[in-house]
């Protein structure tokens, strides 16, 4: 069984989450005992085990960055995705307050109450499918503020195959 870090809270179910390091981290309800955990563990280990190995092979990759290589990533993002929102914005008439480029590493895009859109230089690593998918999710934010069904709908009213470019995301 791997190792894992628990965190017991008030909630009702258990989760896994694969992190920098790469480690792991369990959430538990406050009472559900050690050994049901385990044993939940223990039946998601190749899970685990397969997210893992692509936290390290991601680590390796970031690790081959230079200082150079970064910089270039930097001016490709601050070109290409101000367009790719513009293209998209008129597409769908959602049109953002404005666009900057950060160095966040937890997510690759977000919108924020006002408006405004960031995406991480980061996304510039990706296939130009899983950018414009997250360009097209970003703009989607300004009409629907969570994850619900319109929100998808939306999504998939301008990319139908927006599961496939997500999975990129993920997989890449």
């Amino acid at each position: 069984m791997p190792d894992y870090t628990l965190i017991r809270s008030n909630r009702r179910s258990l989760s896994i989450e694969i992190t920098e390091g790469p480690s792991v981290t369990v959430r538990a309800p406050l009472l559900l005992p050690r050994r049901e955990i385990d044993r939940f563990v223990e039946s998601r280990s190749e899970w685990i085990e397969k997210h893992l190995q692509k936290q390290r092979e991601r680590q390796a990759a970031k690790a081959e960055l230079g200082e150079q290589d970064i910089a270039e990533l930097k001016k490709r993002a601050a070109e290409y995705l101000p367009a790719r929102t513009a293209y998209f914005a008129e597409r769908m008439g959602l049109f953002p307050t404005g666009v900057r480029i950060t160095s966040a590493k937890s997510r690759f895009g977000s919108c924020s109450p006002k408006n405004g859109i960031c995406y991480s230089w980061r996304l510039m690593l990706y296939p130009e499918a899983a950018i414009d998918y997250v360009v097209v999710h970003e703009l989607s934010h300004i009409a629907q503020k969570n994850h619900g069904r319109a929100f998808y709908a939306l999504v998939a009213s301008v990319l139908p195959d927006y599961r496939e470019r997500r999975r990129l995301l993920k997989n890449f």
